[in-house]
């Protein structure tokens, strides 16, 4: 993952239950919580005003339609405001790929003010809470795993209760389509001082070494605007 980290299948038809195979039961591992996976893009970029970027974002809607690419939701860096994140949801991803090198695209990003370089991730979303919560501070951990579907098992027997104790709310979990042993887990955040503590203990690294995780995970704290 780069380092700005700077994220969730219906069911089988009955007619095909009997042709169940591996791949079935990975997916059901993977979509204990969702009830649709889907495709994001996660846009990342510095703006010199959050409202005025967010005006030329809203008339642009069009452009993004045209493209198969659907607004989604909208964060800015709790750390670091000027810091802009975009998850449009999308249905085609050659389309979407095309899009980001539209002449259009860039000419919106200069007249809203974006004062960096963008920085675009492709996921597959495979878990998704869509309950209503309060909470709108929100962090993103990724990190890179040997195995994603070794990496669940152990995630899941940590289990939601044990995480909402230490103030983290599970909100997604999706994979990096271009690089498939990234995950990204999304946590509402009920208790940051909690939280923060949590995810630089000793006991969680001890669990993230035995779900195989690799190297070193990155956080990044954001507030859902929109």
């Amino acid at each position: 993952m780069k380092q700005k980290l700077t994220f969730l299948i219906p069911a089988v038809l009955m007619l095909l239950v009997s042709c169940k195979n591996s791949d079935d039961k990975k997916n059901d591992a993977r979509n204990t919580t969702a009830a649709i996976s889907f495709k994001l893009i996660m846009i990342q970029h510095p703006v010199a005003d959050f409202e005025a970027w967010k005006s030329v974002y809203k008339a642009h809607d069009s452009i993004r339609l045209a493209n198969g690419i659907l607004h989604f939701a909208i964060g800015r860096g709790t750390d670091d405001p000027t810091m802009v994140i975009v998850f449009d949801k999308i249905n085609d991803m050659a389309k979407a790929r095309e899009f980001t090198n539209l002449p259009e695209l860039k000419e919106a990003m200069g007249k809203a003010g974006v004062t960096g370089s963008p920085t675009y991730s492709y996921l597959d979303v495979i878990r998704n809470d869509t309950t209503i919560i309060e909470q709108r501070d929100m962090i993103i951990v990724a990190h890179r795993v040997k195995n994603v579907d070794a990496w669940l098992k152990v995630f899941d027997k940590e289990g939601t209760n044990s995480r909402r104790e230490y103030g983290l709310i599970d909100r997604g979990v999706a994979i990096d389509i271009n690089e498939p042993n990234m995950v990204y887990i999304l946590f509402a955040i009920k208790d940051k001082e909690k939280a923060t503590a949590r995810l630089n203990s000793e006991d969680l690294k001890k669990i993230m070494t035995d779900a195989g995780v690799e190297g070193t995970p990155q956080f990044m704290y954001f507030s859902m605007a929109e």
